[in-house]
């Protein structure tokens, strides 16, 4: 760089080798600030060739300034990769057609590097500020990882408020959790037992907190604390299967890069110790009981489980995290379950199980004789499945089983979409609770450019008659929201928006049923595909990045995508000013869901689905088959365009943009 800088000695720039993203982990091998330009540049010493791989990683290191880094924003960024035997350079320019004054990336060997730079600041005349950059190495950086790469960095030890935007004023991730760890020490100080009710907006970092809190109680300054360690639990399978082999695949490779030899398995298995399926949490419990349930009341059987003299049976952590708690099952069901015997762990059947989920999670946690943290993360209708008790079960267990225990709750949980907005007639009569804003996330964090996306959302979703202004605000904050009727149009539109290892990925809801005429396939069922279809790179064709597979509510709920389609089916359909319902008989037609219940897990599929990109979302509603046989009869009477022109037409009515 020395010998390449040589023509610009004499003027006020500067230089900054191994410059670290702030938060994210990432670091640029050389950044220059030369004549108002940023030029990141990438060494790939001793390389002759270019490879896909490299040329994203460059890209992304111009994308994360341009998005995250404050004194980056309105300046042009000329991203540059230098593989050092290369033998030729970049000669065609392009500033970005993306209007974001970032240049496409450009190539050069060792050699020509001198000249491509000079060849730039000649063709970048027109945009170049003259006036040097100052302070860019202090200027703010306010980045929003995915909740992956937000995961890493967490287990490496960084706090939420750390690797998330941070907006003093809005953002609260810190509080709360401040707030958590705080009633689990006065919990192990008193040798009581409490729970805690988190609440949030899509988006908002519940998750994250639930990690940060499980993190924080089971590594000690940097030591691994199993005695007073905490549980992160979800019944979200594709969830934590993404979390952990991304936390495990990065551990390993850590290691490996500090000349430790660990093995990948090894690596899952630590992970594991504080990540699990809530499944095989509740499981390892029920085979303790005494069976079968006698009186309608559970018992530990002291023939399977051991009486400590401090824990009693409390064969769990002390501090239990259960995301999505609003998904516990009812009571129906897991007894159901149970009465067939279970598709987990040890596959035990229990007959006549007098508990709901909720109640018997609580139970388990009760039969610790010292202390003990629940901290139930909860999800606004987002109740995705038949047999979701929503979070009604909890407080009616707490109301009946377990007066004992202090109750700590969001003041927000008693808004519409928690227990039906009965939170405060349910808890008028406990005398153990307290309220607190603390506990409430009301900022998303997924959506950096546009925070009144789950708002507008909502709107859209309930005919609310903000839902076109609140559209113009998302908009007008960058997000774009395109509407379209054809599915190649789609997927142009998310590799054209794609840059660097920015992610796309097509959603459908898991009552979607007629989309192969379009070339999509539903991903099926199974962790180890959505472990694919998030984690593998734009080389291996089961990634969401081939935008073939098509993934549901089921595997994409707690996850996220920077652009995603969303593929709007003939489920759910708008006429005459609201939504009907409808499922495919899996051979030739749809049939009415008359079911309130399954309309209200349908209806929020949908909002699921509408809210996990980060960057922006195409909405496609297919044209439908109008074609008819030489007979006269309809081709596909399954895909008929009344079935899809409704949804259009109020989507175009909101003002969203069609292409």
């Amino acid at each position: 760089m020395q010998q390449v800088l040589i023509p610009w000695k004499e003027e006020h720039g500067q230089i900054i080798f191994e410059y670290d993203i702030p938060r994210l982990g990432k670091r640029i091998d050389v950044v220059l600030l030369l004549r108002g330009l940023i030029f990141c540049l990438e060494f790939k010493v001793g390389k002759q060739d270019d490879f896909q791989a490299d040329i994203e990683q460059v890209m992304d290191y111009a994308l994360d300034l341009k998005n995250f880094h404050l004194f980056s924003h309105n300046r042009t960024i000329v991203p540059i990769l230098i593989p050092t035997k290369f033998k030729t350079f970049t000669t065609e320019f392009r500033p970005s057609v993306y209007h974001d004054d970032i240049y496409n990336p450009m190539i050069s060997g060792e050699e020509h590097l001198q000249e491509l730079i000079m060849k730039v600041l000649e063709h970048s005349k027109a945009y170049i500020d003259e006036e040097p950059i100052e302070n860019w190495l202090i200027s703010p950086y306010a980045p929003t990882p995915t909740i992956i790469e937000a995961a890493r960095t967490l287990y490496e030890n960084h706090s939420v408020e750390e690797i998330t935007r941070h907006e003093a004023d809005k953002v609260s991730t810190d509080t709360t959790i401040n707030y958590i760890l705080q009633v689990i020490q006065q919990s192990k100080e008193k040798n009581s037992k409490s729970i805690c009710f988190v609440t949030g907006v899509p988006g908002a970092g519940k998750t994250l907190v639930g990690l940060d809190v499980a993190i924080k109680q089971t590594y000690k300054d940097g030591e691994f604390d199993k005695e007073n360690g905490a549980v992160y639990l979800s019944g979200n399978g594709p969830l934590v299967a993404v979390l952990t082999e991304a936390l495990a695949r990065d551990n390993q490779c850590k290691c490996s890069q500090r000349g430790e030899k660990k093995n990948l398995s090894d690596s899952r298995r630590e992970v594991s110790e504080f990540i699990q399926i809530i499944h095989r949490y509740r499981d390892n419990m029920l085979a303790k009981i005494k069976n079968p349930v006698e009186n309608g009341e559970l018992e530990i059987d002291p023939e399977k489980a051991v009486k400590l003299q401090k824990t009693g049976y409390g064969e769990v952590e002390h501090v239990a995290i259960f995301d999505e708690a609003q998904r516990s099952w009812t009571h129906k069901r897991i007894a159901d379950y149970l009465k067939r015997g279970g598709t987990y762990g040890n596959k035990l059947k229990v007959p006549n199980f007098p508990m709901s989920e909720a109640e018997f999670l609580i139970w388990s946690l009760d039969q610790r004789e010292d202390w003990a943290v629940i901290i139930c993360l909860v999800g606004g209708g987002q109740e995705i499945n038949t047999g979701e008790a929503g979070i009604t079960e909890w407080i009616k267990a707490l109301n009946n089983r377990f007066k004992h225990w202090n109750v700590y709750i969001s003041n927000k949980l008693t808004d519409p979409e928690y227990a039906e907005g009965r939170v405060n007639e349910l808890l008028k009569e406990n005398k153990k609770v307290s309220f607190s804003d603390s506990l409430h996330l009301a900022v998303s964090l997924r959506s950096f450019r546009a925070e009144t996306l789950s708002a507008f959302i909502h709107s859209l979703l309930s005919f609310a008659p903000d839902a076109q202004s609140l559209y113009q605000d998302v908009r007008n904050k960058k997000y774009p929201i395109i509407l379209t009727r054809d599915m190649e149009k789609a997927r142009q539109w998310l590799r054209k928006k794609a840059r660097g290892t920015q992610q796309t990925g097509v959603l459908v809801t898991k009552v979607a049923a007629r989309f192969k005429p379009l070339a999509v396939n539903i991903l099926a069922q199974g962790d180890e595909n959505a472990v694919h279809w998030f984690l593998e790179d734009k080389t291996d064709i089961r990634s969401s990045n081939y935008l073939e597979d098509a993934a549901t509510e089921i595997q994409v709920q707690g996850l996220e995508l920077d652009f995603a389609c969303v593929l709007w089916d003939a489920d759910m359909r708008c006429e005459n000013g609201q939504w009907t319902y409808y499922k495919f008989n899996g051979k030739n037609k749809w049939i009415p869901e008359r079911n309130v219940e399954s309309q209200k897990y349908m209806l929020n599929a949908y909002r699921v689905l509408l809210t996990r990109a980060r960057q922006g979302i195409i909405i496609c509603v297919p044209f439908g088959n109008s074609n008819k046989t030489p007979e006269g009869f309809n081709e596909d009477p399954t895909r008929l365009p009344a079935f899809y022109d409704g949804t259009y037409k109020y989507l175009k009515s909101l003002g969203i943009e069609e292409i």
